[in-house]
């Protein structure tokens, strides 16, 4: 069948696509206006991108983060929305194969408070001067059955966390919470008694999900249910359980999911983490008084 001249010059005059010259296209980008073809047409809001506005963020219009999807708590809604958590998990399992492989390490790693104990003027520990104790003993396992049960919440929890959050977010609450656990410790334990875990920062999780849960108004049964088996076996004797790092870590994590989730979204970022920089504040000023006491 012939064609009509007019339609003839019509399909003559359609532009090809970008990526694949030799096919005509009548669509274009909604963000740099490129033509595109069936292949590489991504489906967006309004129209469709092309993938490269899509991998990159570029293009004309409005800011990519303006059209971007958000969570409850204003972050950005990733492919892998468990990165961090498994970040965090590789970081804790690296650590605990380096003390399985040289026992000595875990001498420069778990939160030592001061040694040695009065009348001497401590030369290790935090209140020696080694501050970095307050962070790596976080990370820090020494049984298998520890770090796999911590390992074991911190995916449980942290995954579900972390795609409400958005991952800046997820690994400030995780990584606040761990000091706040370390910083009760070292608050109200004996300063030569070593601790180690990242136990507080798992707890600190429990907290901000039980506060989320109960912002998406969930079942908090069992959450809460969770919660008060740990709790049993914090406060249970003969288990040698730091419950000062259990506590301190939930009490963050509480605050901190607080400020996370209920931010009004036209003062979010200045909300969230200005809640966090005043639980940091609070927890800087313990570990100078308690440095003074202990010096």
């Amino acid at each position: 069948m012939d064609q009509a001249p007019d339609s003839a010059h019509q399909a003559q005059g359609l532009p090809g696509c970008y990526r694949h010259p030799d096919r005509e296209t009548g669509v274009r980008c909604t963000r740099c206006e490129r033509p595109i073809c069936p292949d590489c047409m991504v489906s967006a809001s309004v129209g469709f991108q092309c993938p490269d506005c899509v991998r990159t963020g570029s293009g004309t219009g409005h800011p990519p983060t303006a059209a971007r999807p958000r969570t409850i708590a204003g972050g950005t809604l990733t492919a892998d929305p468990r990165l961090i958590t498994k970040i965090l998990l590789g970081i804790n399992l690296a650590v605990f194969i380096a003390v399985q492989a040289r026992p000595s390490l875990l001498n420069d790693l778990v939160l030592l408070g001061a040694w040695p104990p009065e009348p001497f003027t401590p030369t290790q520990g935090v209140a020696g001067g080694e501050w970095y104790r307050l962070f790596t003993s976080v990370f820090t396992h020494e049984e298998i059955w520890h770090i796999g049960f911590n390992m074991l919440s911190l995916w449980w929890l942290g995954g579900p966390l972390e795609a409400a959050l958005g991952r800046t977010r997820y690994l400030t609450l995780y990584l606040v919470s761990g000091l706040a656990g370390s910083t009760l410790a070292y608050l109200a334990a004996s300063p030569t008694t070593a601790t180690l875990g990242a136990s507080g920062a798992v707890f600190g999780l429990f907290g901000a999900t039980a506060v989320l849960m109960r912002r998406m108004n969930y079942d908090m049964r069992p959450i809460l249910a969770l919660l008060a088996i740990n709790l049993l076996f914090t406060f249970s004797p003969g288990f040698n359980i730091s419950w000062q790092a259990h506590i301190g870590g939930l009490v963050a994590g509480v605050v901190i999911g607080y400020g996370m989730v209920h931010a009004p979204r036209e003062r979010r970022s200045l909300v969230q983490y200005g809640t966090c920089a005043l639980v940091l504040a609070v927890l800087v000023g313990l570990i100078l008084v308690r440095t003074a006491q202990l010096t």
